[in-house]
C-alpha cells in the first residue's frame, strides 16, 4: 500500500474540508434566498423594510434593500454574512446593518436594524412575493394629455434640475403651476410611504385644462446638486427657475403661472412671489402660518396624543423639546450651541433605563446625528422662521387649504395666522379653508396620525383636487 506523507495527509485533509465547508455554504445560502420584509416602529411611523437575497453563479449571496414607504428601492447591501445561523446585512451608503438570527424550524429571521447610532428590533419574514399597496388613484399611461420629461438649469446655483412636464392635449394659452414638495428629500412625485401625491394631483390638474411642472429636488432623482447643505431660501431659488422655464415654453400664458405648495411647499412658494412680480397666484396646501419651532411643538403634543402616549411622558417630552428649540433659537454660535445641546443630551441619556440606553445604541454616535440633524442649515433656518412677515406683503391670489385633521400643520392656528397676515397686508384676493375629515396629505382620515398614510389606499381626496383646480380656473385672465 503506497504511504501518504504526514504533510501531504494534512494537505489533503485541509483540500476536503475547504470543499465540505464550500458545498454546506452553498447549501446554507438556498435557505436564505428570496425576499424578507418586515416592518420598522420610528416613533409614530411604521416603515416596511425588504432585502431581497440572491445567490451568484459561485454560490455567494448578495442582496439590495427597499424601502416602499420611503419610495426607496434597490440600495445595494455591501456585503451578506450568513453561517446557516446569524445573518448580517452591511449598507455603509446609508450608515445601517442588519444583524439578526434565522429561527430554527420557521422563516424568520430575528434581530436589530442599527442606523446612525440607533438600534431598533426587526423580524424579517420569509415572502413569496410583495404585495405592493393598493393605490387606486395613481394613472396608468396612456394618457390624455402630453407628458415630457424636461430639464432647466438654477443657473445662480450651477445645478440641473429635472422632471415631468404635463400639458392638455388641446388647445393654447394655458394656466401652468409649479409644484412644490413639502420638507425631507422628494423626488418629483412627492413620494413616500407607498404613495405619490404630486403624480396624483397633476393628473387631474392637466385633464382639467392645466398645465404642471413637477420636479426632482435638488441632488434627488435625476437632478444634481446638495440637498443636505440646502434651506427653505435655496430651494426657493430651484422654484424661481421653474417658473422661468415655463415661461420659456409655448403652450403656456406666462401671465398665469402659479405655485402650489405643499407644506413647506407653503413656506417656499410667497417667497417666491415676492422675488417675480409675474406669479400669478399661489395655492398652499398645509402651509404653515406660524413660526417653525410653534409648529413642532403642537405637531408633536397632537400626533403623541393621537398615538396615546402616557401624559407624563408626553409632558417630558415637550419640555425637553421646548429646550432644545430654545437653544437653537438664542444661540446663534454653532460651536455654543452644540456644546449645549451635547451637555443637555448626556443629562438625559443619564436618566434613561438601561433598555432606553439598549435601543439607542451607541451614545455617541446617537449623540453626534442628534446634533447634525437639529443644526443643520435646514433645520436652524426652519426653526427660526416666522413666515408671518411674508405673507403680509404677498399681493396676488392666495388659496389656503388645510385638512381638518391634519397633525403637522395645525388647520385652526394656521389658518388662522395665515388670513390674519393676509388682512393685515390688504391682500385683496385670497380665500382659506378647513377641509373636513383631511389629514396632512390630503387623505380622508380617521384620525390624522402620520401611521395612517401608508394604510390609507386614498393618495389625494378628490374633493380636494377639485377645489384646487376649480379655484385657479375661476381666477380672472390677465
Amino acid at each position: 500500500m503506497h504511504k501518504i506523507k504526514s504533510s501531504s495527509f494534512l494537505f489533503y485533509i485541509i483540500i476536503l474540508s475547504s470543499c465540505i465547508v464550500s458545498l454546506t455554504n452553498a447549501q446554507n445560502n438556498i435557505i436564505i434566498k428570496g425576499s424578507w420584509a418586515g416592518k420598522l416602529q420610528i416613533q409614530s411611523i411604521e416603515l416596511r423594510i425588504i432585502f431581497n437575497v440572491k445567490q451568484d453563479k459561485e454560490g455567494e449571496l448578495t442582496a439590495t434593500m427597499d424601502s416602499p414607504d420611503q419610495g426607496a428601492y434597490g440600495i445595494k447591501v455591501d456585503k451578506v454574512k450568513f453561517n446557516g445561523i446569524d445573518v448580517e446585512f452591511n449598507l455603509p451608503s446609508i450608515t445601517g446593518y442588519f444583524k439578526g438570527r434565522l429561527i430554527e424550524d420557521s422563516l424568520l429571521i430575528r434581530g436589530k436594524w442599527n442606523q446612525s447610532g440607533i438600534s431598533l428590533p426587526l423580524v424579517l419574514e420569509w415572502v413569496e412575493k410583495i404585495e405592493k399597496p393598493n393605490r387606486p388613484q395613481e394613472p396608468k399611461e396612456p394618457f390624455p394629455y402630453q407628458s415630457e420629461e424636461v430639464k432647466f438649469e438654477n443657473k445662480n446655483a450651477n445645478i440641473t434640475l429635472a422632471g415631468t412636464l404635463t400639458l392638455p392635449e388641446h388647445g393654447d394659452s394655458f394656466p401652468a403651476v409649479v409644484l412644490i414638495t413639502g420638507s425631507g428629500a422628494q423626488n418629483r412625485d412627492e413620494e413616500l410611504l407607498g404613495h405619490k401625491p404630486f403624480l396624483v394631483l397633476s393628473d387631474y390638474l392637466t385633464r382639467n385644462g392645466i398645465a404642471v411642472l413637477r420636479y426632482d429636488e435638488r441632488g434627488i432623482g435625476e437632478s444634481t446638486g446638495d440637498f443636505s447643505s440646502a434651506t427653505s431660501e435655496d430651494f426657493a431659488g430651484d422654484v424661481l427657475s421653474a417658473v422661468e422655464y415655463l415661461k420659456s415654453r409655448s403652450g403656456i400664458n406666462p401671465k398665469r403661472i402659479g405655485l402650489v405648495g405643499h407644506s413647506e411647499g407653503g413656506i417656499i412658494a410667497p417667497m417666491v412671489a415676492l422675488e417675480v412680480e409675474d406669479v400669478a397666484f399661489i395655492v398652499l396646501m398645509a402651509g404653515p402660518g406660524l413660526p417653525g419651532d410653534e409648529i413642532l411643538m403642537l405637531q408633536t403634543e397632537l400626533i403623541s396624543k393621537a398615538n396615546e402616549m402616557d401624559e407624563e411622558e408626553l409632558k417630558e417630552n415637550l419640555k425637553l423639546s421646548r429646550e432644545i428649540y430654545d437653544i437653537i433659537l438664542i444661540e446663534k454660535d454653532s460651536t455654543i450651541a452644540d456644546s449645549t445641546l451635547r451637555k443637555l443630551f448626556e443629562e438625559q441619556y443619564n436618566k434613561m433605563s438601561e433598555k432606553e440606553k439598549e435601543e439607542i445604541g451607541d451614545k455617541q454616535i446617537f449623540i453626534e446625528n442628534k446634533i447634525k440633524t437639529l443644526l443643520s442649515p435646514w433645520f436652524t433656518f426652519f426653526i427660526r422662521y416666522d413666515p408671518y412677515p411674508m405673507l403680509t406683503r404677498v399681493k396676488c391670489p392666495v388659496l389656503a387649504i388645510i385638512g381638518e385633521k391634519d397633525l403637522q400643520v395645525p388647520s385652526k392656528e394656521n389658518l388662522s395666522a395665515i388670513e390674519k397676515a393676509l388682512k393685515e397686508g390688504g391682500n385683496q384676493n385670497f380665500k382659506t379653508m378647513e377641509l373636513p375629515g383631511l389629514n396632512h396629505l390630503f387623505q380622508t382620515a380617521e384620525t390624522g396620525s402620520p401611521l395612517e398614510y401608508g394604510k390609507i389606499e386614498e393618495t389625494f381626496s378628490p374633493d380636494a383636487m377639485k377645489i384646487i383646480s376649480n379655484w385657479i380656473l375661476g381666477l380672472k385672465r390677465k
